[in-house]
């Protein structure tokens, strides 16, 4: 626990001029979450509308993303998933604030989960949970209704803006234990030898010294962090795959088999294979992942061509 980030106090100089925008924001978006969720989900594609015009670029990038992780499908068919991931972008900046300030009783009304049986087996045997979030649009939210069935450990990248951050830190850690530096490898690997259930996102692009090249949908070469397989190998947690998906009525955070053979297996093979079913869970619901982020930045050589 010694390693956990301490929790940032609240000072009266938040309420200087300097912050005012902050607020405004903040009791504009306070207001919404007190809406139906139905009502909420309406803005939240509206916001999502208004965010593709005024960055345009995003939506390029996540058109370009989907077309390359699923060369199969038609113009038609990435259109379609682009539309709806431009609307789930825009449900995400309400999901967070949903995720910081809903009332306990309302997340858990609104949160379902599959697999949990997973996590439960594995601390039954006395090890920790290696959870390997992937990065969906309401991942936010998610982190928040896992810890009513279950607290848990994850990384934290402070906000630069003092206020933004101390709202994020108490509004992320209401339902989980602690969480530790983005950087403290070592910290995660103690709570994983005491037994936690811990969260880390293998699907980003870490650049290409923290990385091999493995394929990943369509793309051939994707760079892939291999600090995954550290922590499964340096500890004794059983590794799953956890999504975060939308259903008619709210959420439903998915737990998947435990993969622990990866770490008998070379690097190449192992990020391979998590990548596939990184693949798979996102077939599930494509429209739901962060697809406006370029994923595919990061080049094998420096020489070689961008797909952007």
């Amino acid at each position: 626990m010694s390693a956990a980030i301490k929790a940032p106090r609240f000072k009266l100089s938040y309420f200087s001029p300097k912050y005012w925008g902050v607020w405004i924001g903040v009791i504009i978006l306070y207001l919404i979450t007190w809406l139906p969720l139905p009502v909420i989900r309406f803005l939240g594609a509206r916001a999502g509308k208004l965010i593709a015009i005024i960055v345009p670029k995003r939506a390029k990038v996540a058109r370009q993303n989907i077309a390359l992780w699923n060369p199969s499908l038609n113009d038609a068919q990435v259109d379609k998933i682009v539309n709806e991931n431009i609307k789930r972008t825009g449900m995400a900046l309400f999901e967070t604030a949903m995720g910081w300030w809903w009332p306990s009783w309302r997340v858990k009304r609104s949160v379902e989960i599959e697999g949990y049986e997973h996590v439960e087996k594995a601390l039954a045997e006395g090890k920790g949970v290696f959870g390997m979030a992937l990065h969906n649009m309401n991942l936010e939210f998610a982190c928040r209704g896992i810890g009513y069935f279950h607290p848990s450990i994850a990384f934290y990248r402070k906000h630069n803006n003092p206020l933004i951050d101390y709202l994020q830190y108490h509004g992320r850690n209401r339902s989980n234990k602690y969480m530790i530096h983005k950087r403290n490898a070592r910290a995660l690997l103690e709570a994983l030898e005491n037994k936690e259930l811990c969260l880390y996102l293998p699907d980003q692009d870490y650049g290409r010294k923290q990385s091999i090249f493995v394929p990943f949908g369509g793309v051939k070469e994707t760079a892939t962090t291999t600090a995954t397989l550290m922590f499964i190998r340096r500890s004794t947690s059983v590794p799953m795959i956890i999504t975060s998906q939308y259903t008619a009525s709210g959420y439903k955070i998915k737990i998947y088999p435990p993969l622990s053979h990866l770490g008998e297996m070379d690097d190449h093979a192992a990020l391979t294979e998590l990548n596939q079913h990184i693949d798979s869970a996102i077939k599930e619901q494509p429209e739901s992942y962060l697809w406006m982020h370029k994923r595919f930045k990061t080049r094998p050589t420096p020489d070689s061509p961008s797909l952007y």
